[in-house]
């Protein structure tokens, strides 16, 4: 379960805030002066002047601590952590599933927008459409007293339309099919977010300045070093995280996450390669306990949903 953390201001992450709506809610991450990642996170914008930071919750402690030291005078920050609960109801049915239980029409909620103050068997709630699983979905913030009630509620409501508990090991492997990255795998305090495949997501052309931006500016302009890219193993065996990659003798990175796809039945993994290695058809080979394992650089997302 995710946590979050309430802002009055917020001007420290590498996305653009400017562009966003009371209502709207964007991807973002937050860097250390060289680049690397401190985390990466969701900010909603609540009112013209009012965020909600959302962040992995194995660094709540880190991030707090950071934005802490960090905060622009002026601007009031309050942990809500303890607090707040995060139910993620996940999958193609799941507005048919929540849509009966609230007021507002869910279809025209869009992606990376939220609306306030839904009441959720008698719960008030922040509902959004966002999720970590790469399919449709909505992420509920409520009152963490008021969450077994609504857990329980809305096992009951989609039981019909076959609404299980989904574990992490079963969302690791959906987001790593949707190539969304996984702290402390493809992002880290060493990984910088250009790096680790969501460059788009840093707007190094905004106004506004943030810890991290010249290091990451000075890295496009002379050429990311490093690369996250999909693999397909060539020969039997699966690669797992933190197994080398090889291109002949000469290590050129190692495997961030992977599996055997459950959706698709294929060996993939992730890997963070030397640039030189990042072209689609590339060969190279995986070191899975002591034995090289040809595999090739393949497209990614490897599972994209269908939009409706």
């Amino acid at each position: 379960m995710q946590r979050r953390l309430a802002v009055h201001k917020q001007p420290v992450t590498v996305n653009d805030v400017s562009v966003l709506e009371p209502g709207q809610a964007q991807y973002s991450a937050l860097c250390y002066p060289d680049g690397g990642v401190v985390d990466d996170l969701l900010v909603y914008k609540l009112g013209v002047e009012s965020y909600m930071l959302v962040v992995n919750a194995s660094n709540i402690d880190k991030d707090w601590a950071w934005l802490q030291e960090h905060r622009p005078d002026g601007v009031n920050m309050v942990n809500e952590s303890d607090g707040t609960a995060l139910l993620a109801l996940q999958g193609p049915k799941a507005e048919a599933v929540l849509q009966p239980l609230v007021d507002t029409d869910l279809g025209q909620l869009a992606p990376f927008h939220f609306i306030q103050n839904v009441k959720l068997f008698g719960a008030s709630t922040l509902i959004s459409r966002t999720g970590y699983t790469g399919e449709d979905g909505f992420e509920i913030y409520l009152a963490a007293q008021d969450a077994p009630a609504v857990w329980s509620g809305l096992l009951e409501q989609g039981e019909s339309a076959g609404l299980i508990p989904a574990g992490l090991g079963a969302r690791d492997t959906l987001r790593f099919e949707a190539k969304l990255p996984l702290y402390g795998q493809e992002l880290s305090k060493d990984i910088s977010p250009l790096e680790g495949g969501i460059g788009f997501f840093v707007k190094l052309g905004k106004t506004a300045d943030f810890i991290g931006k010249a290091a990451l500016q000075q890295q496009k302009d002379a050429g990311v070093p490093r690369k996250l890219v999909g693999i397909e193993m060539i020969d039997r065996g699966i690669p797992r995280s933190h197994y080398p990659v090889y291109a002949g003798d000469e290590q050129i990175g190692e495997v961030t996450t992977g599996t055997q796809s459950p959706t698709l039945k294929r060996n993939l993994g992730l890997a963070l390669v030397q640039s030189g290695y990042s072209a689609l058809g590339t060969e190279v080979e995986v070191d899975v306990r002591g034995k090289r394992l040809k595999a090739k650089v393949v497209s990614t997302p490897f599972y994209k949903r269908e939009r409706k």
